[in-house]
Protein backbone atom coordinates (compact mmCIF):
# COMPACT_ATOMS: atom_id res chain seq x y z
CA UNK A 1 0.00 0.00 0.00
CA UNK A 2 1.00 3.69 -1.02
CA UNK A 3 1.69 6.29 2.04
CA UNK A 4 -1.21 8.12 0.19
CA UNK A 5 -3.78 5.46 2.14
CA UNK A 6 -5.26 6.20 5.42
CA UNK A 7 -3.75 5.19 8.51
CA UNK A 8 -6.34 2.56 9.19
CA UNK A 9 -4.69 -0.46 6.79
CA UNK A 10 -6.66 0.94 4.15
CA UNK A 11 -9.88 0.30 5.46
CA UNK A 12 -12.81 2.04 3.61
CA UNK A 13 -14.38 5.61 5.54
CA UNK A 14 -17.72 2.40 5.60
CA UNK A 15 -15.59 0.34 7.71
CA UNK A 16 -13.97 3.01 9.64
CA UNK A 17 -16.92 4.22 10.83
CA UNK A 18 -18.30 0.81 11.85
CA UNK A 19 -20.20 -0.72 8.62
CA UNK A 20 -24.41 -1.42 8.06
CA UNK A 21 -24.54 -1.47 11.87
CA UNK A 22 -23.26 2.12 12.24
CA UNK A 23 -24.50 3.44 9.07
CA UNK A 24 -28.34 2.03 10.15
CA UNK A 25 -27.38 3.69 13.65
CA UNK A 26 -26.58 7.03 11.76
CA UNK A 27 -29.55 7.19 9.55
CA UNK A 28 -32.10 6.87 12.27
CA UNK A 29 -30.20 9.32 14.53
CA UNK A 30 -30.15 11.80 11.64
CA UNK A 31 -33.70 11.90 10.35
CA UNK A 32 -35.23 11.87 13.45
CA UNK A 33 -32.78 15.40 14.10
CA UNK A 34 -33.73 16.35 10.85
CA UNK A 35 -37.81 15.79 11.55
CA UNK A 36 -37.66 17.83 14.85
CA UNK A 37 -35.98 21.20 12.47
CA UNK A 38 -38.55 23.94 12.25
CA UNK A 39 -35.78 24.73 9.30
CA UNK A 40 -36.24 21.53 7.27
CA UNK A 41 -39.06 19.25 7.82
CA UNK A 42 -41.47 20.93 6.13
CA UNK A 43 -39.28 19.19 2.50
CA UNK A 44 -40.25 15.91 4.24
CA UNK A 45 -43.93 16.35 4.55
CA UNK A 46 -45.16 13.95 1.75
CA UNK A 47 -42.07 11.52 2.24
CA UNK A 48 -42.42 7.93 2.72
CA UNK A 49 -39.84 8.04 5.85
CA UNK A 50 -39.32 4.34 5.58
CA UNK A 51 -38.49 4.94 1.85
CA UNK A 52 -36.48 7.72 2.72
CA UNK A 53 -34.39 6.09 5.10
CA UNK A 54 -33.69 3.12 2.99
CA UNK A 55 -32.38 5.39 0.23
CA UNK A 56 -30.16 7.55 2.92
CA UNK A 57 -28.89 4.06 4.09
CA UNK A 58 -27.90 3.14 0.39
CA UNK A 59 -26.37 6.49 -0.85
CA UNK A 60 -24.34 6.78 2.88
CA UNK A 61 -23.16 3.35 2.32
CA UNK A 62 -21.41 3.84 -1.50
CA UNK A 63 -20.45 7.28 -0.30
CA UNK A 64 -18.82 6.06 2.67
CA UNK A 65 -16.89 3.48 0.21
CA UNK A 66 -18.44 0.41 1.34
CA UNK A 67 -20.83 -2.21 -0.98
CA UNK A 68 -22.84 0.02 -3.46
CA UNK A 69 -26.47 -0.98 -3.69
CA UNK A 70 -27.86 2.54 -4.43
CA UNK A 71 -30.06 2.58 -6.75
CA UNK A 72 -31.85 5.92 -6.35
CA UNK A 73 -32.18 9.09 -8.87
CA UNK A 74 -29.27 11.38 -9.17
CA UNK A 75 -28.85 14.33 -6.73
CA UNK A 76 -30.49 16.86 -9.62
CA UNK A 77 -33.14 15.42 -10.36
CA UNK A 78 -34.01 13.41 -6.86
CA UNK A 79 -34.07 17.41 -4.91
CA UNK A 80 -35.47 19.05 -7.90
CA UNK A 81 -39.11 19.34 -5.96
CA UNK A 82 -37.30 20.42 -3.20
CA UNK A 83 -35.78 23.52 -5.32
CA UNK A 84 -39.38 24.56 -6.55
CA UNK A 85 -40.55 24.55 -2.86
CA UNK A 86 -37.45 27.03 -1.92
CA UNK A 87 -34.31 24.94 -1.34
CA UNK A 88 -31.19 26.53 -0.30
CA UNK A 89 -27.76 26.45 0.95
CA UNK A 90 -29.32 27.51 4.50
CA UNK A 91 -31.21 24.10 4.00
CA UNK A 92 -28.30 21.95 2.92
CA UNK A 93 -25.84 23.63 5.61
CA UNK A 94 -28.87 22.68 8.52
CA UNK A 95 -28.64 19.24 6.75
CA UNK A 96 -25.07 19.12 7.35
CA UNK A 97 -24.94 20.08 10.22
CA UNK A 98 -27.16 17.10 11.43
CA UNK A 99 -25.30 14.96 9.76
CA UNK A 100 -21.94 16.12 11.76
CA UNK A 101 -24.18 16.40 14.98
CA UNK A 102 -25.21 12.56 14.37
CA UNK A 103 -21.79 11.39 14.05
CA UNK A 104 -20.58 13.40 17.06
CA UNK A 105 -23.27 11.47 18.93
CA UNK A 106 -22.32 8.39 17.82
CA UNK A 107 -18.33 9.03 19.08
CA UNK A 108 -17.31 8.78 15.76
CA UNK A 109 -13.82 10.63 15.66
CA UNK A 110 -14.12 14.46 14.47
CA UNK A 111 -11.03 13.38 11.39
CA UNK A 112 -13.71 11.20 9.89
CA UNK A 113 -16.75 13.62 10.38
CA UNK A 114 -14.70 15.92 8.49
CA UNK A 115 -14.35 13.49 5.99
CA UNK A 116 -18.20 12.71 5.78
CA UNK A 117 -18.60 16.32 5.37
CA UNK A 118 -16.42 16.53 2.81
CA UNK A 119 -18.15 14.11 0.83
CA UNK A 120 -21.93 15.25 1.18
CA UNK A 121 -20.43 18.99 0.42
CA UNK A 122 -19.41 17.36 -3.17
CA UNK A 123 -23.36 16.84 -3.53
CA UNK A 124 -24.24 20.68 -3.48
CA UNK A 125 -24.52 21.82 -6.60
CA UNK A 126 -26.82 18.58 -7.59
CA UNK A 127 -28.96 19.23 -4.45
CA UNK A 128 -29.75 22.66 -4.97
CA UNK A 129 -29.96 22.39 -8.57
CA UNK A 130 -27.11 24.85 -9.47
Amino acid sequence: MSDSQDNNSGQSLYDQLGGEAAVNAAVDIFYRKVLSDYRINRFFDNSDMEAQAAKQKAFLTMAFGGPNNYSGQDMRAAHARFVKMGLNASHFDAVIEHLGATLAELNVPQELIAQVAAIAETTRNDVLGK
